[in-house]
């Protein structure tokens, strides 16, 4: 699978077993982990220098002058990352401290695989509909969660497998619907979705991507020519029905 297709993360714990253990739980799970912070400086230079971070799993408890909450708000103020935290308490002056944070998710110690997968989706959709302060028996009892597209930044996070893949948007050519499956063409990989064509093209920026068949949704930065009722997509063409005919050959006689 294409290293594009992974949630990015990283892990700020200060206990090196514990962050070992979670980093290969969270790799056999097929997310990408990008680093691991000790500590709130380290992690600050970590952010700073990775281009994308896509999730930060962030210890309350740090060694040091600083803890997790801290880095938190730090992050709440300099960095647009969602941040889940995990403590061992459930209540108590720490976790209302924490609260006031506003992270996206928790998780409990001791935690399973299933309950880290829960809470990496809870925050993705926190993020995506600007929802922080998941309360942590809430975050900790959510099943399955409803969202199977979320479009944050410049990437799409769909859902597969019980977790979302992300998928740069820059890095999509073009978009095909069967039936209710549809598969999203990269520049290096194809990801096929148990879901309707709509459902994902509704998250994509229109001036970016044009319906050309009903069957059909192109980014139009990456087509390279056209013939007759095809569009030319690196090898590949992509049809052009009678429907949608006018708006995209108009939009191509005026580049």
């Amino acid at each position: 699978m294409d290293r594009t297709s992974k949630v990015r993360i990283l892990i700020v714990e200060d206990e090196i077993l514990l962050a070992k253990d979670i980093q290969n739980r969270l790799e056999d799970c097929n997310y990408e982990i990008v680093g691991i912070a000790p500590s709130v400086d380290k992690a600050l230079t970590l952010i700073s220098n990775i281009v994308e971070i896509d999730i930060i799993l962030l210890d309350i408890t740090l060694k040091g002058d600083k803890d997790g909450i801290d880095l938190a708000e730090i992050i709440n103020k300099k960095y647009d990352i969602p941040f889940i935290f995990l403590t061992s308490h459930a209540e108590g002056p720490m976790v209302d401290r924490a609260k006031a944070a506003k992270p996206y998710a928790y998780i409990l110690k001791p935690f399973n695989d299933r309950q880290v997968s829960i809470a990496i989706d809870v925050a993705l959709e926190s993020f995506y509909h600007k929802t922080p302060g998941k309360d942590i028996q809430q975050s900790q009892k959510v099943a399955e969660n409803n969202s199977q597209v979320l479009q944050i930044k410049d990437s799409l996070f769909l859902k597969k497998d019980h977790h979302f893949e992300r998928v740069p948007i820059k890095e999509i050519l073009y978009l095909q619907a069967d039936s209710n499956y549809c598969t999203v063409y990269t520049k290096s990989e194809r990801f096929i979705y148990s879901m309707v064509l709509k459902k994902i093209e509704a998250q994509l920026p229109e001036s970016q991507f044009l319906r050309t068949h009903r069957s059909y949704v192109v980014n139009i930065q990456s087509v390279n020519g056209y013939e007759g009722n095809m569009l030319f997509i690196g090898k590949q063409k992509v049809p052009v029905s009678k429907t949608y005919k006018e708006d995209v050959f108009r939009l191509f006689r005026t580049l």
